[in-house]
């Protein structure tokens, strides 16, 4: 998932590029990598075998500059393309916002391509993603060999969800930044949508919030079981000055910290506990921290949109 770090003011998103061995994942990094600018890409790690070009993964962080004093990176990788690497291929898809599907135009090559689109859905499901929820993009690629499976074909066989395509060959580049331009796009409106729904959901938590401690503040009664108690508590707490007994009014002192302790006789048995009730000054720190909170989510709002606005410019 998409990682905020407010100390280093950096925003991360994570894609992997998913398929079977030799299908051109690591090709595609390899071209984003020399025809990026420099100054915008790190170091491409890539660890080649016998029988894979990728052992572990391909790691390019590309670094798209600053927005609204935020650093923001594309943190891109590829899974090994063999499946005795599945557990690799688990640990390098975790926390994934988006994946790439390169699928191997060749014919002959269709059963390997559906083998590996069904692992990948499976290792999905144990992370707690799906073809539903995650931005997906199939890129068909190796477009310019002279016996490849129609573009019809492969729909058929490998996109039933309807997932965007795009035609490729990623070895002299074509098709490579298209298919990184349009999932970078799914990924943006997706982390919109996400922190738009933890907006509402905060702005509505602090406005029941503020309702119930002005409802505590005032000492009136309130139709929730919680806030009733809390002002029964407040109004315990102001009118038992003069009936109490001097012992019951000598365990009722004002703490320094501003929180009461509020007890009658006939509450302080073995099985009751004194009831606490929060000063005026701590509802206040309360309040200003809800407030902060939901400034704080508009602040983090404000900056994915921007990234976005930034993001569309880099890949146009």
């Amino acid at each position: 998932m998409v990682q905020i770090n407010f100390s280093l003011k950096e925003v991360n998103c994570k894609i992997v590029y998913y398929g079977p061995g030799l299908s051109g994942k690591t090709t595609n990094l390899e071209v984003v990598h020399q025809k990026a600018p420099q100054t915008s890409v790190g170091d491409l790690t890539s660890i080649a075998t016998e029988g894979d070009r990728t052992l572990f993964f391909d790691f390019l962080p590309l670094n798209l500059g600053q927005v609204a004093g935020m650093k923001t990176k594309f943190q891109i990788y590829t899974v090994p393309g063999q499946v005795y690497y599945n557990s690799t291929r688990k640990l390098v898809l975790q926390g994934a916002d988006g994946v790439v599907f390169v699928a191997d135009s060749k014919r002959g090559k269709m059963d390997e391509n559906i083998e590996s689109l069904k692992n990948l859905e499976e290792n999905l499901k144990e992370h707690g993603l799906s073809f539903d929820t995650l931005p997906v993009v199939l890129q068909y690629n190796k477009r310019d060999l002279p016996e490849v499976y129609s573009v019809e074909e492969l729909e058929q066989e490998l996109n039933p969800g309807d997932f965007p395509h795009v035609e490729a060959v990623a070895r002299s580049g074509e098709g490579v930044f298209p298919t990184l331009k349009k999932l970078a796009g799914m990924v943006l409106q997706s982390l919109n949508q996400q922190h738009s729904s933890v907006k509402s959901k905060s702005t509505t938590e602090t406005v029941t919030s503020n309702t119930a401690t002005e409802t505590v503040a005032s000492g009136s009664t309130a139709p929730t079981g919680s806030t009733a108690t809390a002002g029964t508590a407040t109004a315990v707490a102001t009118n038992t000055t003069a009936t109490t007994s001097p012992q019951t009014a000598t365990a009722r002192k004002t703490r320094a910290t501003g929180v009461r302790r509020v007890s009658t006789a006939a509450s302080m048995t073995a099985s009751a506990r004194p009831r606490i009730v929060t000063s005026p000054r701590r509802q206040r720190s309360r309040r200003g921290k809800a407030v902060g909170l939901a400034i704080g989510v508009g602040v983090i709002l404000t900056a994915v949109a921007a990234w976005a606005a930034h993001v569309s410019g880099f890949f146009s």
